[in-house]
């Protein structure tokens, strides 16, 4: 193969089946893929959750993963928030013409890592080549299917007062990571993202505490955003404890620095956890013995007090809105 992808990598021809057996087979291959059919042919029963998303960040190579592996960790953990077991993964990419080879080769092996880890096949998947300029380097879009196994299933509408909110780790470190590596930022201590697949754990959690009533990872509008789609979705207030909030020392001297707020900036590897009050020591318990949920905590509770509305108690004791994200803080984070 070419040392950069070319055109004729996408037509459909001789160079887009060598890309195909050389390059997509060697990293990603299993019975089924292999086939090489026109739809994959699964084996699911009971319900099932889906969820589709496309990745355009930038840069594609960032320090904690790339692309590839952000692509496969954000669809998995969609899937895995619905309480359920991901089975199976579609792939497509858009890519420009002239991406290096190597690059494109790193993206794939990276993606097939992520997925053997995961415990899911990508079973089927396409490929598109267009001209220099039509797209940034690579896009790259997948699908998730997986068995739900718990009834009901954790969902948006589901917090009630009183219930405690917990959060699996530091928050903010995929956004500043993303931004620093953009706009080439050195930072005194390392920051990097938590690009990662939780679906081990979160179905850990739910196996052995099945009225979780919320999961949710908060990626795109950071946790204040995401907390407010919940209030929004079950009528309830959510009080948040600023004292409580994890931020890393580095993650919150860089959003200082640039006038950032880490309640707003993305997250690839943490998630929202809302659980009746006396699950919330035994959440906690499950998701601190696994090493993606070691810095778990609570962060607040639920009330009845403003619905709809979340709420920052400050380190003064004061109270202040947290509103829903407004504008694009940075675009193409994922």
């Amino acid at each position: 193969m070419s040392d950069k992808v070319l055109l004729d990598y996408g037509s459909g021809g001789r160079a887009s089946q060598r890309l195909i057996s050389e390059l997509f087979l060697k990293y990603l291959g299993n019975d089924e893929l292999n086939r090489l059919n026109d739809a994959a042919e699964l084996s699911l029963s009971g319900r099932l959750a889906m969820s589709t998303d496309s990745f355009t960040v930038d840069p594609i190579f960032f320090p904690g993963g790339n692309i590839g592996s952000l692509a496969v960790h954000g669809t998995v953990n969609d899937v895995a928030m619905m309480g359920a077991v991901p089975r199976y993964l579609t792939c497509g990419y858009i890519i420009e013409e002239g991406l290096p080879m190597d690059d494109l080769e790193t993206i794939v092996a990276s993606m097939g890592e992520a997925a053997e880890h995961a415990g899911v096949q990508i079973v089927t998947g396409d490929t598109k080549v267009v001209p220099k300029g039509a797209v940034d380097k690579i896009f790259i879009n997948t699908t998730g299917i997986g068995e739900i196994i718990v009834d009901p299933s954790p969902g948006g509408d589901r917090a009630r007062p009183g219930d405690a909110v917990l959060v699996s780790g530091t928050i903010g470190d995929h956004g500043l990571t993303i931004l620093g590596t953009r706009e080439g930022l050195d930072f005194e201590a390392k920051v990097e993202s938590d690009s990662a697949s939780l679906n081990h754990l979160l179905v850990r959690l739910v196996r052995e505490l099945p009225d979780v009533h919320v999961l949710r990872d908060p990626t795109r509008g950071g946790l204040a955003t995401t907390l407010n789609e919940i209030t929004a979705s079950s009528g309830v207030c959510c009080e948040l404890v600023e004292n409580d909030l994890p931020v890393r020392p580095e993650v919150r001297g860089g959003c200082s620095i640039l006038g950032l707020d880490p309640l707003y900036l993305a997250n690839e590897g943490k998630f929202l956890c809302i659980v009746p009050q006396e699950d919330a020591d035994k959440a906690l318990e499950i998701m601190r013995a696994d090493p993606l949920g070691r810095d778990a905590c609570r962060i607040g509770t639920m009330t009845d007090a403003n619905p709809g509305k979340v709420v920052l108690v400050t380190q003064l004791g004061g109270k202040r809105l947290l509103n829903m994200l407004e504008g694009e803080q940075l675009p193409r984070i994922c």
